[in-house]
């Protein structure tokens, strides 16, 4: 599969080329329905994120889908107050996805955070009497439909806002990658409360991390640099690559695209997109932190960071903090450009 869009330059460059990860959705939606049809009785009531159980995270998953139906294909509209995504919880922290000006209204005095937990808890307490029989039966139905309409969304049409990557409206394809990533990251967290390890096909998981990494331009919009430094993340294993930022010195970070063989390491590349594996991504950021990933990995960054693929994905839902993470990366260059690149997060924390 190429993993991504061959799309015309549009406002959206600074995050790199497009991602196509349509044809994951129904692949990944299998795969979640293995796991839970794989599970004991007793696997349901682990704990998987904290104070989530394994049947809590995928009542929440269906909560998730009924919700992309009714906006995306059916056109349904709950309340009139502006109002994030409903969201998913990592590291013990809310989690949310941008959205529109649809869901229940917020709480006087109720800021964000508290209304993503408080609507997130509500539908995980509302299908306390569902049993996990009846949750894996309906979300398989769901679910099914979620990924169909994923597979035949137009991918350059404007969706949801995507906060962490500074995209609000965001094009559908990152919406869609993002979508996908949480759909992942969920079925990782009932994997590991179930005693099994992350899985690491790289298939999905290099299109996983080639979304987490778009984050990066917008993890250094505070951080100021001369024009034309670069910061650079490589992932190592058979699904990582390298992204790396550039200040572009400019007020909007804008440019093409270009992708160069480099013949290191794992890397393919500014990520050929001709793999499911390897590949490099650049950041590069603008005079006032104006970083994007929209032009060339050329010559030594300013600060290069290395990082296992599990510590990586990891770090960007903050199932571990910048500081562990830090512990286990190679690191050369600026310190602190590096410090600030670890700061990285691809979920709403």
């Amino acid at each position: 599969m190429d993993p991504q869009l061959d799309a015309p330059p549009t406002a959206h460059s600074r995050l790199g080329p497009p991602i196509d990860a349509r044809p994951l959705f129904v692949p990944e939606h299998a795969a979640l329905m293995a796991t839970l049809r794989g599970l004991t009785p007793d696997d349901w009531g682990r704990e998987a994120v904290p104070g989530w159980s394994v049947r809590d995270v995928v009542a929440h998953v269906l909560g998730d889908c009924y919700g992309r139906l009714a906006r995306h294909r059916d056109g349904h509209r709950e309340g009139h107050r502006d109002g994030g995504r409903e969201g998913h919880r990592d590291g013990g922290r809310e989690g949310h996805r941008d959205g529109g000006r649809e869901g229940p209204a917020f709480a006087p005095g109720e800021d964000l955070p508290a209304y993503i937990h408080r609507i997130n808890q509500q539908w995980v307490d509302a299908h306390s009497r569902v049993s996990p029989a009846a949750l894996t039966d309906t979300l398989e139905l769901i679910g099914g439909q979620v990924a169909r309409l994923f597979a035949e969304s137009d991918p350059v049409a404007p969706s949801l806002g995507v906060s962490w990557a500074g995209a609000d409206p965001a094009p559908m394809w990152l919406d869609s990658a993002r979508e996908l990533t949480e759909y992942w990251t969920h079925r990782q967290q009932i994997r590991h409360a179930t005693g099994q390890g992350t899985d690491h096909d790289p298939r999905v998981l290099s299109v996983v991390l080639d979304t987490f990494l778009r984050a990066l331009p917008h993890t250094l919009r505070d951080i100021a640099a001369p024009a034309g430094t670069q910061v650079r993340i490589h992932v190592t294993g058979s699904a990582g690559g390298t992204w790396t930022a550039t200040e572009t010195g400019t007020e909007t970070a804008g440019g093409t695209w270009t992708a160069t063989e480099t013949g290191t390491e794992t890397a393919g590349g500014t990520w050929s997109g001709t793999e499911t594996a390897g590949g490099t991504w650049t950041a590069t950021a603008t005079d006032g932190g104006h970083w994007s990933m929209a032009y060339p990995a050329d010559g030594r960054p300013a600060a290069l960071v290395r990082l296992d693929t599990e510590t990586a994905w990891r770090l960007c839902v903050r199932g571990i903090e910048p500081a562990d993470a830090l512990t286990r990366a190679e690191i050369e260059g600026d310190r602190q450009l590096a410090e600030a690149a670890c700061r990285i997060v691809s979920v709403v924390y």
